[in-house]
């Protein structure tokens, strides 16, 4: 595919903290430079940025995961917003591969904050335009935002991963859904490799914690693909590998969107069955959390191509269907 070179005169890309390299990245993908800024973080904790250019009437992109540190990437992503908007640009498109505070969507017990809500209210608050994410919790969130959101899919990414491996049309290869709530992203996975599908069932116990109740599906003497958009702990796909090494499985990967690899998720993916695990670069990783076992796979592609078409006006959703 052709690539059309832009200018500054019509595009801005800027980084965040937290998504340095996956920019570097994207700008490559798209030719063009990032922009330069300035983030300094004072002692007593606030931040201070700018942009170090001029972006007068200039569709501005910030690319920035709030991961990791999430409610200290939050608020540089809304300082900078708000400087993009005080220096007069066009249109303000934050790019968020992984948006945090997603899974806070609902208020489940009395009281509850829904607090994706509140996030989506403070980026427009701060003057974004638009909203570029990949892989929400729940899609439902899109409806939070009162401006446009393009919500990238990385079926594509993970699922070209297993073609090269050789599991699409496979009949001896399953996916499986780690849980009920992941049952539509299981079965996008399973249709689009052209393989049969499993779903774990699980049921909390009187301590508060979830068991396998029941494995729906064939999964003995069958390699198994155990899919989800986000590890935390691990203990959701620790639990469901070790019920299909029980179940008679042969051989068990492991795919997620966002690594976000929090508590001791790293030691347990380290001492699971699990065969290997894949996942992108939404959330960048310290070396101090990658191991043998990880694969990472890069998102700059699919990104790059979302913002060349936001700005030549161009549809988006036709880049995640086989």
């Amino acid at each position: 595919m052709e690539i059309r070179k832009f200018n500054k005169d019509e595009i801005n890309i800027f980084s965040g903290s937290a998504s340095l390299e996956l920019s570097k990245k994207i700008v490559e993908y798209l030719g063009v430079e990032l922009s330069e800024n300035k983030i300094q973080k004072f002692a007593d904790g606030e931040i201070f940025t700018k942009s170090l250019e001029s972006i007068r009437g200039s569709k501005a992109f910030v690319i920035q995961s709030t991961s990791g540190d999430v409610n200290e990437n939050i608020m540089e992503l809304l300082i900078f917003i708000d400087v993009l908007k005080r220096s007069s640009a066009k249109e303000i498109i934050a790019v968020i591969p992984y948006f945090g505070y997603a899974r806070q969507d609902r208020t489940a017990d009395p009281r509850d904050p829904i607090t994706s809500k509140l996030i989506a209210n403070l980026l427009s608050a701060a003057g974004a335009t638009r909203i570029v994410t990949m892989e929400l919790h729940r899609k439902q969130v899109q409806g939070f935002f009162d401006i446009p959101l393009d919500h990238v899919e990385a079926l594509p990414i993970l699922a070209d991963y297993f073609e090269k491996k050789g599991f699409s049309q496979d009949e001896n290869t399953v996916v499986v859904a780690p849980d009920i709530g992941s049952v539509k992203r299981a079965r996008e996975l399973a249709k689009w490799l052209e393989i049969p599908l499993a779903i774990i069932e699980k049921r909390k116990n009187e301590n508060g914690d979830h068991d396998v109740e029941n494995i729906i599906g064939d999964v003995r003497g069958k390699k198994v693909i155990i899919i989800d958009d986000m590890i935390n702990t691990a203990k959701t796909i620790e639990m469901a590998a070790d019920a299909l090494m029980e179940n008679g499985a042969t051989e068990i990967y492991c795919c997620a969107t966002h690594a976000i690899f929090s508590d001791s998720a790293v030691e347990r993916l380290k001492k699971s069955p699990i065969k290997e695990i894949i996942v992108t670069d939404t959330i960048e990783l310290s070396e101090d959390k990658k191991f043998d076992k990880l694969t990472i796979l890069s998102t700059d592609e699919i990104f790059g191509e979302v913002l060349r078409r936001i700005v030549t006006g161009k549809a988006v959703s036709n880049l995640f269907k086989k």
